[in-house]
């Protein structure tokens, strides 16, 4: 099992596969359900459709992998770049979400995301100069 680690020090790879692969299985929910999307744009859940749902969940697909080829190569920094800006575009995406549109609401649909997003993006950002040369 620790074979299919991350071969690099430190728990931010370990938590990177993890987002990761969290991330793909919220990817297969937004395509199959549009229940959890919902959950997130509380605000207006009338407004997530099918087609809002798959789009949603194939963004998050591609933050998936870009998350998971930093969790095999944090050394190398366009690849780290990559996966910080991830971060940023969710945070600012589910910011705006809530802040300007009105279409998220504050709650556990809302602050796992959030949450997720901010810590990932907070730490990445702390631990540039172990991974990065």
């Amino acid at each position: 099992m620790y074979a299919y680690l991350p071969p690099h020090d430190g728990l931010l790879p370990k938590w990177l596969l993890f987002v990761s692969l969290v991330s793909v299985l919220n990817s297969v929910q937004a395509f199959s359900t549009l229940h959890y999307t919902r959950r997130v744009y509380s605000g207006t859940p009338a407004l997530v459709t099918p087609l809002s749902a798959r789009t949603f969940g194939t963004w998050t697909l591609l933050s998936s992998i870009i998350r998971l080829y930093a969790a095999y190569n944090i050394d190398n920094p366009q690849i780290y770049q990559l996966a910080l800006w991830t971060y940023v575009l969710a945070f600012g995406h589910f910011m705006s979400e809530w802040n300007v549109y009105k279409s998220a609401k504050w709650g556990a649909g809302l602050a796992g995301p959030v949450v997720v997003a901010t810590g990932s993006l907070v730490w990445m950002l702390s631990q540039w100069g172990n991974y990065i040369a």
